[in-house]
């Protein structure tokens, strides 16, 4: 029957007898027809889209809208992986950091990195390769919709969260040994923000011999975990790459960086034994909560991170537990104090012993 079909329509003729003309091949139509008919691929409509962007001579409202054209198209996911393979990164970071593009351009450019990098590994990696966390830095201030546009896509993105939480702990660590420097508040969440910043998401040992006096180099050594990978194939855009590398997802390694290379250690050994009185006279002495905090971030440190102190650091340590002890009348009691158990108050006495 198809035989036959075929057979009719190529020997048919027209009213005048002729022919049909020859069926039209598709690389012979207008390709503006194809496009109002299908309408443009994704992936030319993002590349017009940052053309218009990136055009200085463009009116800023256009430019503006053709970034919004472009978060939208990047909520897809296929499409935010193509930024990279279209070599799109570059310039639409460029954007941040040219001094001769508007506020509402750069807060509207946050929002397409944001969406295109929000719970995709595979987009975060290719962004990060950029070493974009100083230019995202300087838009934390200045203005509240770009400090959130920033901020509501960057937590929980593994690697970026290690670098951009573990940045903020930095500028703050200086908070935490004097309280004229920032409020009781602020010292209290910085404190709880190192500890939970440095908890291992792997297993974390300490190969290398103690450091000498006066060292507070941790020389850590990061293993594999014990979590079984994710059966089948692991995409890279998805969470199972996540868990088949825990690794790639921890603060840890981040944060006991910078412990090391910025003093923050002393700063928490100094906090809790050399605590700095604070008041219109310096007449109030002492945070229980900030305290609590402060020995928290050093157990975690000691225990689960195999940090070392130095001998001077382990000599105050050991005489502001003795005090404490003396003032809570046991060690059950100031272990309470401390929000520890019995036993990680003796881990810790044992880590500074």
């Amino acid at each position: 029957m198809e035989s036959l079909l075929r057979w009719s329509i190529e020997h048919s003729t027209n009213n005048e007898g002729a022919p049909p003309p020859p069926p039209r091949s598709v690389q012979n139509l207008d390709p503006g027809i194809i496009d109002a008919i299908l309408g443009k691929p994704d992936s030319e409509l993002m590349k017009e889209a940052l053309a218009i962007a990136t055009d200085e001579s463009k009116d800023e409202d256009e430019r503006i809208q053709a970034l919004d054209n472009l978060e939208m198209l990047v909520e897809q996911i296929d499409n935010a992986n193509n930024i990279e393979k279209m070599k799109m990164w570059e310039p639409l970071h460029n954007l941040l950091k040219s001094p001769n593009t508007t506020e509402g351009i750069k807060m509207q450019t946050l929002w397409v990195i944001g969406t295109a990098i929000q719970n995709n590994p595979s987009a975060q990696s290719a962004y990060l390769a950029l070493s974009p966390m100083p230019t995202l830095l300087t838009f934390l201030n200045p203005s509240v919709n770009r400090r959130t546009a920033l901020k509501s896509r960057i937590r929980s993105f593994g690697t970026v969260e290690a670098q951009f939480r573990c940045r903020q702990a930095v500028r703050r660590s200086g908070w935490l040994a004097s309280p004229e420097s920032g409020s009781r508040s602020v010292r209290r969440k910085t404190a709880f923000l190192l500890n939970t910043l440095i908890i291992p998401t792997t297993h974390v040992s300490q190969p290398a011999p103690a450091p000498s006096a006066g060292s507070n180099s941790t020389g850590l050594a990061i293993h594999s975990s014990d979590t079984q990978p994710p059966s089948g194939p692991v995409h890279p855009n998805s969470h199972a790459s996540m868990l088949s590398d825990p690794s790639s997802i921890s603060t840890s390694p981040a944060a006991l960086k910078a412990l090391e290379e910025h003093g923050i250690l002393q700063s928490l050994v100094s906090a809790v034994t050399s605590p700095v009185p604070y008041g219109p006279d310096g007449e109030s002495e002492g945070d229980a909560d900030f305290d609590e905090n402060v020995i928290r971030t050093l157990h975690t440190y000691a225990t689960s991170c195999d940090g070392r102190f130095s001998a001077q650091q382990k000599t105050d340590l050991r005489a502001h537990v003795k005090d404490e002890t003396d003032k809570a009348g046991s060690e059950p009691k100031l272990a309470e104090k401390w929000g520890l158990t019995t036993d990680e108050l003796t881990a810790f006495k044992q880590a500074i012993a």
